[in-house]
């Protein structure tokens, strides 16, 4: 529970919790024509949804502009493509994907001492693809659509989290350029409805939610780096990463957290889920 939750409940009032959302790689599938594209060139082996819950997101915000600030003087990033404003990389964002490893190493820093944690979801694309061609044997009529991929896991991320707190307010890092509002605000209903009907009681908490650019707000920044760290343990691009260790992903579905605000090195644990629900 966050430092903000536990200083509401303090006073008696409502508790908040904020969480940010976003994703790495893509829920694609198939090509325009059908083809296959899992296991070929440039389509990533893993879909994942990351979110972190924020104690302090203003204040985290703020921090992660002021080190921008100092990043950007520095003499030794002075001429470096990615730190200049016409790039639009790290002079208006961080992103680790862009970022230089200096860049990164000094955004870890801050985030290990920041009152957060993170929580993901990992799907191999490889079993969503025996997944819809065993569900086409079942239904000739059923077509994927990658929208169907990352609404599952914004059900399996917030199935067990909507009930610890009277208010959450939920921000996901834009896709695209359609609205998804109304499809993602009925993936959360899904999940607090689903989460009354196992445990027989009602989650009446409100809902509040967002869909914002990553450069509006340092939260959405925040969970990128937890999700490029995350990435890169996965696909075994870094075998021995500053920020995390974590075990390789394999073709189930898994979940990922983060101890809160460790004071040494954080690991990540991971559970796995074998069967696909809703």
């Amino acid at each position: 529970m966050s430092t903000e939750t536990h200083r509401n409940e303090a006073a008696g009032s409502p508790s908040v919790v904020h969480y940010f959302v976003d994703e790495s790689g893509d829920p694609t599938l198939f090509d325009s024509k059908g083809r296959v594209l899992v296991g070929k060139d440039g389509c990533s082996r893993f879909f994942m949804l990351g979110l972190l819950e924020v104690a302090d997101p203003y204040g985290l915000a703020q921090r992660l502009t002021d080190l921008r600030s100092r990043l950007l003087s520095d003499p030794y990033f002075r001429g470096v493509p990615s730190m200049q404003p016409d790039a639009l990389k790290t002079a208006l964002a961080f992103h680790a994907k862009d970022d230089l490893p200096e860049v990164r190493r000094e955004v870890f820093a801050l985030l290990k001492e920041e009152d957060v944690r993170f929580f993901a979801v990992v799907r191999s694309k490889k079993a969503t693809l025996s997944y819809v061609r065993s569900r086409n044997r079942m239904d000739p009529d059923y077509h994927y659509r990658p929208n169907e991929l990352y609404d599952y896991l914004v059900r399996r991320l917030f199935r067990d989290r909507l009930h610890q707190s009277d208010r959450n307010v939920i921000r996901f890092a834009q896709r695209g350029k359609s609205d998804r509002t109304r499809a993602l605000v009925s993936a959360l209903e899904a999940a607090r409805l689903r989460y009354g009907e196992k445990w027989g009681r009602p989650v009446e908490t409100v809902i509040e939610l967002a869909l914002s650019l990553s450069k509006d707000h340092g939260g959405l920044q925040a969970v990128d780096y937890f999700l490029w760290a995350l990435h890169s343990a996965c696909t075994n691009v870094v075998k021995s990463d500053s920020f995390i260790s974590s075990g390789r992903a394999a073709g189930s579905c898994m979940t990922w957290m983060t101890p809160r605000k460790p004071s040494t090195e954080p690991t990540i644990t991971r559970r796995r889920h074998h069967r696909r629900r809703g």
